[in-house]
């Protein structure tokens, strides 16, 4: 069975969709070096703004290791999201497997101040889907 093209999952009004693809370029296979970029859109359905505050990632590569990654914000932002807005970015995660899997949360606020978890639901990281440098970024 193949591999998902992306994950798709909407919780408490913001929907979360996210894809991967294969830097072949930027990597290294012979020195267990993979590097996948992954694209996210991150669409507020609420009928109120609310700002992304921290992220989690749980990255599991192809030998079953597990790296967790926690930071403020995404590409250096802590997006505010007007309902219907969107926010997408391109980011990039190194493995030392050709195959692995990406998924968490992230952290947002409403004006209100109330604090939930939104799920990034899994996607995967191969080798399969493999995209040119230079189409990075185009569909923005």
């Amino acid at each position: 069975m193949p591999t998902p093209e992306m994950s798709d999952i909407t919780t408490h009004g913001v929907r979360v969709g996210a894809t991967a693809y294969y830097l072949a370029e930027e990597s290294e296979p012979d020195e267990g070096q993979f590097f996948f970029g992954y694209r996210i859109v991150i669409h507020n359905t609420r009928d109120d703004a609310v700002q992304l505050l921290t992220r989690h990632w749980d990255i599991i590569d192809g030998d079953g290791d597990i790296k967790q990654v926690d930071g403020k914000g995404v590409v250096g932002e802590q997006p505010t999201l007007q309902p219907g807005q969107a926010f997408r970015y391109n980011s990039f995660c190194p493995l030392e497997t050709s195959w692995g899997t990406m998924e968490g949360h992230y952290q947002f606020r409403t004006e209100g101040g109330e604090r939930f978890d939104v799920v990034i639901d899994r996607f995967y990281l191969t080798t399969e889907k493999v995209i040119e440098p230079e189409a990075v970024g185009q569909a923005d």
